[in-house]
């Protein structure tokens, strides 16, 4: 069980997240037993777009930081990057994600890296069951090791977005829409971040759940939640196993775990982890708040019915996303980052065209200005 064990650490706020990590990496035998002096690291963060450290939206610098300086003094370099969603890879965009994000300060406090390399390689992917090729940036292939700084949050999609999430940051900014248009089923595109972690083989995976983010996320429509905690495991899986039992996301809303345990990948349940630095009774948050289409009373409700039967409920459940004009701005991100060409722009407001939405939610995902919302299917707002 020594693969599946995730270390917590009690962290109140952002000024002490270095210590906290440092007890962490003690604990798990010190930084240099991942990191050889002369090695590149990759510092994997999750920058969604660019978003003020304060909305959750992103990893938090004071976590960047504290890792990176940790490689240091293990004599490797850190390099920091990630490939936003709903934007072209390029330098200027990277530029303002970086500053935004607070990565600027993060990297010239810690003496690492930003990369600018905007360059992409396809790679093979021998083992993947839904991929078994991929372009991704450059800096994934190339380095002699990747660490995945991820974050906690809630996902409209998936349920919640962590640590094999993350791995799809690697796909290039718009490249991701392809993906989302042929694998638009969650369970499907769950296969997918399975096998792209599977490339990844971080050597680390660290959460940022110190803020956290609950409710409609993982873009600007969630809301920030402090938790207090940072998390560290070898197994990114694990720390995912972890996370949504803290946060308390039913199996049946998560097809992260329950691709991983058709696949046979372990942990896939709480009971297969090793939990170092507390105990489950004393992190589980009981009212941590899920996207709409997450109710825990109403998947105990469908736990028991089985194959069209379950499938039609699920259906009539899901949700559509509108555009709120009182809001929109006719940035044009959302139609940009539509794998389904639903959405056009006309007198410079956004219009969803829902005959033809796949409703992956990227739009909700990315939109700035909170201006996509999701309503409830018809069996939704009946149980409402």
């Amino acid at each position: 069980m020594e693969g599946n064990r995730v270390y917590v650490a009690s962290c109140p706020g952002y000024d002490g997240a270095e210590e906290a990590l440092r007890n962490l990496l003690a604990r798990l035998g010190g930084m240099e037993r991942f990191v050889k002096p002369g090695e590149r690291i990759l510092l994997k963060v999750n920058l969604l777009r660019p978003a003020a450290p304060e909305s959750a939206v992103c990893t938090h610098p004071a976590v960047v930081e504290a890792a990176a300086r940790l490689v240091k003094e293990a004599g490797g370099q850190a390099v920091i990057t990630d490939s936003p969603g709903g934007a072209l890879q390029k330098e200027s965009t990277l530029r303002h994600l970086y500053e935004k994000t607070g990565m600027t300060q993060a990297a010239a406090r810690s003496g690492a890296e930003l990369s600018y390399d905007v360059s992409t390689r396809l790679v093979s992917l021998p083992q993947g069951k839904a991929i078994h090729q991929a372009e991704v940036i450059s800096p994934a292939a190339e380095a002699d090791g990747v660490f995945d700084l991820c974050k906690m949050k809630t996902h409209v999609l998936m349920g919640m977005t962590g640590a094999v999430k993350n791995s799809f940051g690697i796909i290039p900014g718009l490249s991701k829409v392809g993906f989302h248009g042929s694998h638009p089923d969650r369970t499907d595109f769950a296969d997918v971040v399975l096998d792209l972690t599977g490339f990844l083989a971080p050597r680390l995976s660290i959460m940022d759940g110190i803020l956290a983010m609950e409710g409609e996320g993982p873009g600007a429509s969630g809301t920030p939640r402090q938790v207090g905690l940072l998390l560290a495991a070898e197994n990114p899986l694990a720390l995912d196993v972890t996370a949504a039992e803290i946060m308390g996301l039913p199996r049946d809303s998560n097809p992260l775990l329950l691709a991983a345990q058709r696949r046979g990948l372990t942990p896939n349940r709480a009971e297969d982890v090793a939990l170092i630095g507390g105990s489950w009774e004393e992190l589980r948050i009981p009212d941590y708040r899920f996207p709409a289409n997450v109710r825990r009373d109403l998947m105990e409700f469908l736990g028991p019915l089985a194959g069209p039967a379950k499938k039609l409920c699920k259906a009539l459940l899901s949700q559509t996303p509108q555009i709120r004009t009182d809001r929109c701005v006719g940035c044009g991100i959302c139609q940009k980052s539509c794998p389904g060409k639903a959405i056009t722009l006309e007198g410079g407001k956004a219009r969803i065209h829902t005959g033809s939405c796949i409703r992956c939610y990227c739009c909700h995902e990315l939109c700035p200005q909170k201006a996509v919302e999701l309503k409830r299917g018809p069996l939704g707002r009946l149980l409402k």
